[in-house]
């Protein structure tokens, strides 16, 4: 992960996956005031779906995730209020 900008609660990360990267390398977390992201490069699934090159996705403020990168992935995401890790 690399943190592009940071300001208050609000992030902007972009994460690079390996290809030969363990399925679980994203772990599970509570987006506190929602989360966008941009799928740059391969495929990101997760509970409520598959994401290709090109999809933006959001994610409603409180939701749950595990995402998984397909393949060697690249997503610029931004979290508005930050971001819980949760098991």
């Amino acid at each position: 992960m690399s943190r592009l900008a940071r300001a208050g609660q609000r992030e902007l990360v972009l994460y690079r996956t390996a290809a030969d990267a363990p399925a679980d390398a994203f772990l599970k977390h509570e987006h506190i005031g929602g989360e966008f992201y941009l799928v740059l490069k391969g495929k990101i699934t997760d509970e409520t779906g598959e994401y290709e090159k090109g999809d933006i996705v959001f994610l409603d403020a409180r939701s749950v995730h595990t995402p998984r990168a397909l393949g060697e992935t690249i997503v610029l995401v931004f979290w508005p209020a930050g971001v819980r890790i949760v098991e």
